[in-house]
């Protein structure tokens, strides 16, 4: 079946009930290094993937919000 807008199997639009393989891992880095929450950190690899770049610009600006 064709995908839509660029889309391709591995990066789709629809949310994920489960982690992907690896991703608890980098969650709980993320919570260690920048002292989010788990639901946080969790939202920031989902959205980002693995730039670790953006995720840590993105922290700050979690941690300025509070």
């Amino acid at each position: 079946m064709p995908r839509r807008n660029g889309e391709t199997a591995r990066h789709s639009k629809r949310s994920r009930s489960r982690p992907l393989k690896g991703e608890e891992t980098e969650v709980k880095h993320v919570v260690e290094t920048q002292g989010l929450s788990p639901a946080q950190a969790r939202e920031l690899v989902r959205r980002y993937g693995n730039d670790w770049r953006k995720i840590e610009e993105a922290a700050r600006t979690y941690k300025s919000d509070d």
